[in-house]
């Protein structure tokens, strides 16, 4: 009987222990403890057997690799050792060990079960990890890191034996887990076994052609962690070679010196280290820092309107375009009745127009002035084309209308004020820019442009409007003596004083509509371009460059903000003494002067974060994020290119009443009297809109700035970014030394803008309320300019 129970825990089915021994025969024979003891040997029998064939089957057939290794560990490890425990209890029974035989070569059955009590809870957890591998979820075979995760949580446990065998079990999952890793992050090859275990898929749809399965990552690997992982396979990719033989060595003795279980901190520790080394060693020598300058100054230059020059040109050609094109219109719909199906934009006329701009901008340059290379290589990598999709840029930012989803920043289309049509300003990425640029980046950079170009736009048409000196002075003139001496001149020069008194008159309330639109207009644009684009530009050109003023004087307080007053105190009396230190230096420790003196070398993946968050608060800024504001300033644009529409429409009635009036030309087709009456009717109209305009927009900057969450989403969000795009943020700018990248002594956008600053300028006094009459009714009047 003792070699059947024997023989059966070992893995070999017996009978005599799947018998529950219920007949009254047996339980005669068999007395209730034994019953219990002959029970507690069949279920660890049971378990072994099952363990035995299930980890068989799932080390030969499972789809995941490290499913697979931790079954095979089960099977070769702790089935093993259970093996082993069997031939030891029988070896000390057949050597008549006094520990377990007793008098008369009696061996007791509760010596030999005592024996495999410990086994009892460690097969029984066993066969429950089995099962969970065994397991699918929603149609789908247990993953590694659902594996991995349930372990590394199973080493909370109170029982000693169980967690040595996680413990193992942990080290043989990370360990294969790791060789993965060091495929992709060695060699940038995605594993051929169990690929589709892997965290890292391939994708079509990705600009970098590779994404993140947030489903397949352990809970140990940090996202930022992932990202680097990510970036650094892409880069083995797209560079076409490997980190180099020299450093192969040294990164896989950095993963080999890794511990069981992980540690988040030591795993990321040693991929920043890895992606650095890649950086020093190939990265670097493809992408240089002057490249990045060079393309972001081409950026800050023509996207964000640093050169003015390119605005008005741009703004000018298309102006042209739209003229010449209704005016074309109008003369075939005179012949062919269809003069509207020839107003549509073309693709090649906006691609004329770029090209034209470009010619206008080559023009402006002095014969003898050196060559722009910024504008070479924008005249190459600069496209101005048709846009047949919607307006939506992947910008995460907190906030918004209930009508505009929170990932993207505002749809208003800008884009449509330049050409009537949808039309972007995009750029090309080549390699190896890509490593830093994205898709995503451009069409970012492209709707700030829109939105910047649109406001630029307008204020220079509403400014040409004073180039019409026809509509501002004496048109035409009086006659000259002697002829203004007779009747005839003195009928004349009244003639000519009652048409314009007349004129003049319409156009009081135009002119100071337009004045104050342009008051506007100039004063938003001042503070978007000089405060908030400027501003973050120099800061994040100064991040770049080395050359960033100190964070203490545009962050938040440090801990040596603490000590200015005092140190304020002691500067007026100890400064005269020549051999008092200067407290300021005191104050401050090495290497947080005002300003650096070295170039700080940036691994892409550090300058590609960082250039998302200068994006991402640069569009918070620039108030892009918000859909009311951008609405009411695009219907104030709209109704501003309107008004100087209309005023252009009437100085040419005027210019037809006047050659009418005095030299006798008379347009058959056309009753003038009746269209100066229309529009001088739909002028009024239109002057109402934009002073309604200008009044909401100024509104919506006012609840802008009463809003606490908008506020301190400028204050806090864009320093520490958002939490779903926590991708390595915090990476510091020196190389070599991770207790600094750890510590967070990236790029950090300093403190720039202030609505209540634009505010305050905007202040246009009682302008407002001098339209409003008792009856509570809008009315713009002459009087009121």
């Amino acid at each position: 009987m003792l070699h059947e129970i024997l023989l059966s825990l070992s893995g070999h089915p017996s009978p005599l222990l799947r018998n529950d021994y219920q007949d009254s025969k047996a339980q005669s024979i068999i007395s209730p403890p034994e019953r219990e003891l002959l029970r507690t040997a069949g279920h660890l029998s049971d378990l072994h057997c099952k363990l035995i064939s299930y980890t068989a089957q799932i080390s030969a057939t499972h789809p995941s690799v490290i499913c697979r290794a931790v079954s095979t560990a089960i099977n070769s490890i702790h089935l093993a050792a259970f093996q082993r425990k069997v031939l030891e209890v029988e070896s000390n029974v057949l050597r008549k060990d006094a520990s377990l035989v007793g008098a008369y070569n009696i061996v007791p059955l509760t010596a030999i079960i005592g024996e495999f009590s410990a086994w009892t809870r460690r097969m029984e957890w066993l066969w429950d990890l089995i099962q969970f591998i065994e397991k699918e979820s929603e149609g789908s075979p247990c993953r590694a890191a659902q594996l991995i995760n349930r372990l590394r949580a199973e080493l909370q446990t109170g029982y000693a034996d169980i967690g040595d065998t996680v413990l193992s079990l942990v080290k043989v999952a990370e360990t294969a887990w790791l060789k993965q890793v060091s495929a992709w992050v060695l060699y940038g090859r995605i594993p051929v076994l169990g690929d589709m275990d892997f965290f890292i898929r391939k994708t079509q749809h990705d600009e970098q052609g590779y994404s993140i399965n947030d489903e397949l990552l352990p809970s140990f690997v940090t996202s930022s962690t992932a990202t680097s992982m990510l970036f650094i396979g892409t880069s083995l990719n797209r560079v076409k070679t490997n980190s180099g033989l020299e450093h192969l060595s040294s990164q896989l003795q950095t993963l080999a010196n890794l511990s069981f279980p992980l540690n988040s901190a030591a795993f990321s520790r040693a991929i920043m280290s890895i992606r650095f080394t890649l950086s020093r060693t190939t990265l670097q020598k493809l992408l240089p820092l002057a490249r990045v300058l060079e393309m972001l100054n081409l950026f800050r230059d023509f996207f964000l309107l640093g050169r003015g020059e390119f605005a008005m040109a741009l703004t000018q050609q298309a102006d042209a375009v739209i003229r010449n094109r209704w005016r074309r219109a109008d003369n075939l719909a005179y012949e062919k009745r269809s003069g509207l199906s020839n107003v549509t934009i073309k693709e090649g006329e906006v691609t004329a127009v770029l090209n034209k701009t470009w010619a206008t901008l080559t023009s402006m340059q002095s014969q003898h002035a050196d060559e722009d290379e910024g504008l070479e290589i924008a005249r190459d990598l600069l496209r101005l084309n048709l846009s047949k999709n919607k307006a939506t840029t992947p910008i995460k930012t907190e906030g918004g209308s209930n009508s505009q989803p929170p990932g993207t920043i505002a749809s208003t289309p800008f884009r449509n004020l330049l050409f009537s049509v949808p039309v972007i300003l995009t750029s090309q990425i080549s390699p190896p820019l890509d490593l830093f640029l994205t898709a995503s980046d451009v069409q970012t950079y492209t709707s700030i442009n829109s939105y910047l170009l649109s406001i630029r736009r307008s204020h220079l048409h509403l400014v040409d409007l004073w180039k019409i000196t026809s509509l501002r002075r004496h048109h035409p003139p009086p006659p000259r003596p002697p002829y203004s001496n007779t009747k005839g001149g003195i009928a004349r020069t009244r003639i000519l004083r009652e048409r314009w008194s007349a004129r003049s008159s319409t156009m009081r309330s135009t002119w100071s509509t337009s004045s104050a639109a342009i008051f506007f207009l100039a004063e938003t644009e001042a503070y978007l371009q000089v405060e908030v684009v400027e501003g973050l530009w120099e800061d994040f050109h100064g991040w770049l460059t080395g050359k960033r003023e100190n964070k203490e004087q545009h962050s938040t307080p440090s801990a040596y903000g603490n000590h200015s007053s005092d140190i304020n105190d002691t500067l007026d009396e100890d400064s005269t003494n020549p051999n008092h230190p200067n407290p300021t230096n005191l104050s401050k420790p090495e290497g947080t002067q005002t300003q650096n003196t070295s170039t700080p070398h940036h691994d892409p993946q550090t300058l590609a974060t960082a250039h998302r968050l200068y994006l991402r608060t640069l569009s918070r800024r620039l108030l892009l994020t918000r859909p009311f504001f951008t609405e009411s300033l695009y219907d104030l644009l709209v109704n501003i290119d309107h008004l100087v529409a209309l005023v252009h429409r009437l100085h040419s009635i005027w210019t037809s009443m006047d050659l009418e009036a005095d030299e006798g030309v008379v347009d058959a087709f056309s009753d003038l009297g009746a269209e100066e009456k229309d529009v001088r009717a739909s002028l009024r109209d239109i002057e109402g809109k934009v002073k309604r305009g200008v009044e909401s927009v100024i509104s919506s900057l006012r609840n802008l700035s009463m809003d606490s969450t908008f506020m301190a989403e400028l204050e806090d969000g864009d320093r520490r970014g958002d939490d779903d795009d926590d991708d390595g943020v915090g990476l510091g700018s020196s190389v070599g030394d991770e207790a600094d990248v750890e510590e967070g002594l990236g790029y950090t956008p300093r403190r720039t803008g202030g609505i209540d600053r634009l505010l305050m300028k905007l202040d246009f006094g009682g302008w407002f309320d001098n339209g409003k009459v008792a009856q509570g009714e809008d009315k713009v009047d002459d009087d009121e300019f």
